[in-house]
């Protein structure tokens, strides 16, 4: 068995006397990459900001990267996850250019103030901005990027800091259909590059799982409905279960696709 990278054991979180998630124990090992499937109010992305230090769990064991929440310096285990989620963007200054959102991850801020980066940190920001296709985005103001262009400099930003674990929270939602498709072919070479950390995507659609994604979690109401290799887990059973109604899962190739089960 692989050395886990991050862990939940029986984990539950409760807010305002709702339970978001129930009892969830989940492991991902060295070398994985997850895809994180459910309707909305599943619980994917409390399970996010759980596994990128941003929330303690009610009860239960989180351990990620080898340090247990609520033991450890989460200032000091930050800097180690590379996070894109809409929730970071939202924070962000309309006015901050790509570039410096990308290279202010090295220092875990939003907003370049009086921090100084070295030209070796400018120049790896600019190299993964080319490589999510909008390097030629650099000087562009955040606030004025297309949904899809936003997307992609989070996803630039969250690998700045050479992570260990790679949390992505819905990457692709919002985008159109060339915007996802060029955005999953991204991750999809991410996924198969040994030098990419352990890598944990949140998604509502089975078309948006990149290739060479390893395991698949499936959650419904806070409670993990399977969890596993993708070719064992990801089943029609299983993700009508999930969804609540009858889905027929197909796979061509490396990708995915679900449709709704006839009745007639």
């Amino acid at each position: 068995m692989s050395v886990a990278a991050a862990s939940l054991t029986d984990v539950t979180v409760t807010r305002s006397g709702k339970t978001i998630l129930d009892e969830v124990t989940l492991r991902i090992g060295e070398g994985e990459r997850w895809a994180v499937l459910g309707p909305n109010g599943a619980g994917k992305s409390t399970l996010v900001r759980l596994l990128s230090a941003r929330l303690h769990p009610t009860s239960g064991t989180v351990e990620i990267l080898g340090e247990q929440l609520g033991r450890v310096d989460i200032f000091e285990l930050r800097p180690l996850l590379g996070l894109a989620s809409q929730e970071l963007a939202d924070t962000i200054p309309a006015d901050e250019t790509a570039e410096n959102v990308v290279v202010t991850a090295g220092y875990g801020v939003v907003g370049r103030w009086r921090e100084s980066y070295d030209e070796v940190d400018l120049e790896r920001a600019r190299t993964l901005l080319a490589a999510f296709g909008v390097g030629g985005l650099a000087d562009r103001h955040f606030g004025t990027l297309s949904t899809g262009e936003r997307k992609r400099v989070l996803a630039a930003r969250a690998l700045m800091t050479d992570p260990e674990l790679l949390l992505l929270d819905e990457p692709a939602a919002g985008l159109d259909l060339g915007g996802r498709e060029a955005l999953v072919r991204t991750l999809g070479r991410l996924a198969k590059d040994p030098a990419t950390p352990v890598t944990l995507l949140v998604t509502h659609h089975v078309e948006e799982i990149p290739p060479g994604y390893t395991h698949v979690a499936l959650l419904r109401d806070g409670g993990l409905v399977a969890a596993g290799p993708i070719a064992e887990t990801l089943t029609s059973q299983n993700l009508t279960r999930t969804f609540g109604l009858p889905l027929v899962v197909e796979q061509r190739g490396e990708r995915f696709t679900a449709r709704s089960l006839s009745l007639d």
